[in-house]
């Protein structure tokens, strides 16, 4: 850490910023940086219904209501396959 530089706040060490810093100042590797962000994006990620697939863009997600819940699917398949199970378990 250079002299004019305030200290990391460690509850804040998982944000860009805090990550940049501390590539630029050899306190983690790129490799480690890169990981932080892909845990980042795993835990807000969003599965499909169906067959439980990560959707990447949440915006291109296939989005169906059924019996008054709100679900998401990666495909129109996912969708139709798991709007058939509900329905024969209904039945």
């Amino acid at each position: 850490m250079k002299e004019s530089e305030e200290p990391i706040d460690e509850s804040d060490i998982y944000s860009d910023n805090s990550r940049d810093e501390l590539v630029e100042d050899d306190e983690m590797s790129p490799e480690e940086e890169g990981f932080m962000k892909g845990f980042e994006s795993d835990s807000k990620s969003v599965y499909c219904a169906q067959c439980k697939k990560i959707i990447i863009d949440p915006d291109d997600a296939i989005e169906g209501e059924i019996d008054g819940e709100i679900y998401l699917f990666c495909s129109e398949e996912c969708y139709l396959k798991f709007q058939k199970s509900h329905k024969e378990v209904e039945e």
